[in-house]
């Protein structure tokens, strides 16, 4: 919009990488399974509510920082601006084409499971608004929700192995938003799921090698996301005890050189632009480890100091410039710094 307001939070300024992307259909990148001729289509008829942003999951996580910056921002100068956009996606009959595409033979591993838990998300977000509109969406969302709740039920029990990757077939961090949306919505059978396969998969993991991180292509910690997961299931002592084990090489002294930031080459990489997402991950992830210890325990000086690091070289890579990053840098972003994943008391005393 040429029009548009200057923006006055940093949040206003992930809002319109967002709302600049959330109806830009091309370049478009989809994942999309062939059942005859009849399936090539265009990713707005194929997906009408998300189409933009490059990539399925990318669109979904653009409409969240959308809604985020609505729960969370109230009075932005892009506010009429964003009710619009969600208004044009949030359709009952564009999410009526999303539904039969998602349970279409042959798609049961749609977006799974980084795609779909970022769904859970932006329906967790609209089920804690009580604004009128988001309320509204919220229910037009539902169908969608159930079809991809039950299908991660019919998942878990056969997924025999943690997926340990830092690119988008990671568990550990589609588990934790998962498992914020189960306890946010109050659906008891997929927590306890959550947390059964969670425990299963990593209560015994120890010496996880940091000293390896990034790979190349990363934008989530494989180590970090976990103890960001573990902190959502093990609680107090059991927890700090979990943590020494699983990350000794923690340090007592309060520094933050301990974890260097990813270092990106060439942002215009679609790629290598992802070390831009790590160290936003990394920054919240260490932000919610530390604030699963005891206030005076002496790791949490440095795991801040690290994720402070992260933080601020992170943000500074937000923008503009490469649509390769532009297109989903600033989801991480809002994540981090409205708080996201420490928004919810997820403590249950176990």
């Amino acid at each position: 919009m040429t029009d548009r307001a200057e923006p006055v939070t940093t949040e206003d300024r992930f809002a319109v990488l967002a709302l600049d992307c959330v109806h830009r259909e091309y370049p478009n990148k989809i994942s999309h399974v062939l059942n005859s001729a009849e399936d090539v289509a265009a990713p707005s008829e194929l997906t009408p509510a998300f189409y933009g942003c490059f990539d399925w999951h990318s669109s979904v996580h653009g409409h969240w920082l959308l809604t985020r910056i609505l729960t969370t921002r109230p009075g932005s100068v892009y506010e009429d601006e964003i009710r619009a956009k969600l208004a044009k996606s949030f359709t009952e009959e564009n999410l009526a084409v999303e539904l039969a595409y998602y349970t279409t033979e042959g798609r049961r591993s749609f977006e799974r499971p980084y795609g779909i838990a970022w769904y859970l998300q932006l329906v967790l977000e609209l089920e804690e608004s009580d604004d009128p509109q988001l309320a509204e969406s919220r229910e037009t969302l539902r169908p969608l929700e159930s079809a991809i709740v039950a299908e991660v039920m019919d998942w878990l029990p056969k997924l025999a192995y943690p997926i340990r990757l830092g690119t988008h077939n990671q568990t550990a961090f589609a588990f934790g938003l998962m498992l914020d949306y189960a306890r946010g919505v109050g659906n008891a059978e997929l927590e306890r799921a959550l947390v059964e396969k969670t425990l299963a998969f990593h209560r015994d993991d120890v010496d996880c090698p940091l000293a390896y991180e990034p790979s190349g292509e990363d934008f989530l910690s494989p180590c970090l996301m976990e103890a960001d997961l573990m902190r959502r299931v093990l609680f107090g002592a059991h927890y700090s005890a979990w943590l020494a084990r699983f990350l000794p090489q923690i340090p007592l002294d309060g520094g933050a050189d301990w974890l260097e930031p990813g270092v990106v080459r060439d942002a215009s990489d679609g790629k290598l632009v992802h070390l831009d997402g790590v160290n936003l991950s990394r920054a919240w992830a260490l932000e919610g480890i530390a604030g699963a210890l005891a206030a005076d325990d002496p790791r949490v000086p440095a795991l801040l100091a690290a994720a402070e690091r992260h933080k601020e070289t992170g943000i500074a890579a937000v923008s503009d410039e490469h649509y390769s990053g532009g297109h989903w840098l600033a989801s991480f972003a809002t994540y981090l710094t409205t708080k996201r994943g420490l928004a919810l008391d997820l403590r249950d005393g176990g």
